[in-house]
């Protein structure tokens, strides 16, 4: 990276960071979508804290996210959910990457609503796909067409994941260029006049 193009990469994250002040960045989308690789990122160009909802999840219930499923099924694992991203949003700035149905749950929406900015990571069938058909365990995936079943979970939930504050296409480029992507979206906030309020921290 050339030295102009640092400084304004530096200038950049300044300025989301002072966009975001106490409020938390969280990622929403469908698996595959990058939430945890890009957010992770972003976290460590803004020097705040990353939590991932998932590996929270894991933490707490001392199972995996596979495990859960099959053994209370999704509406538990869904109030789980809630909770502890109820839990991880009280405090702040930091960014937060969320499971692929977090948005989805009304009840979680709300709390993610209220507790910062999100950042729907947007991306095509193909990319989601040749990201999670290299692993096996997405519960939601294990059937007899995981495509038609991803595809029929876009068809669900990108309408729902519209509603997030921003959206951001991820799509197969450099992650820097992503996170990029992700800052500026975060810093045009303030020139838009669409800030979210503060909240309660």
């Amino acid at each position: 990276m050339t030295e102009a193009a640092t400084s304004a990469a530096s200038a950049l994250s300044e300025k989301a960071r002072a966009v975001l002040g106490k409020r938390n960045l969280i990622f929403v989308g469908l698996m595959g979508a990058g939430k945890s690789a890009i957010g992770r990122l972003v976290a460590q160009t803004l020097s705040i804290p990353f939590i991932d909802t998932d590996a929270e999840i894991e933490k707490v219930s001392r199972m995996t996210i596979s495990e859960l499923f099959a053994a209370y099924g999704e509406t538990e694992f869904r109030a789980l959910e809630t909770r502890v991203i109820e839990r991880l949003l009280r405090g702040g700035p930091r960014v937060v990457s969320t499971g692929g149905g977090a948005f989805i749950n009304e009840a979680t929406r709300h709390q993610i609503k209220i507790g910062g900015i999100s950042v729907w990571l947007k991306a095509d069938l193909d990319v989601l796909w040749e990201r999670v058909n290299k692993r096996d365990h997405r519960p939601l995936l294990k059937t007899e067409n995981p495509k038609q079943t991803l595809e029929n979970l876009m068809s669900q939930r990108y309408p729902i994941y519209a509603e997030a504050d921003l959206t951001v296409q991820s799509e197969n480029v450099r992650k820097d260029l992503m996170v990029n992507e992700v800052l500026a979206a975060v810093a045009n906030l303030a020139s838009e006049g669409e800030l979210p309020s503060e909240g309660e921290f």
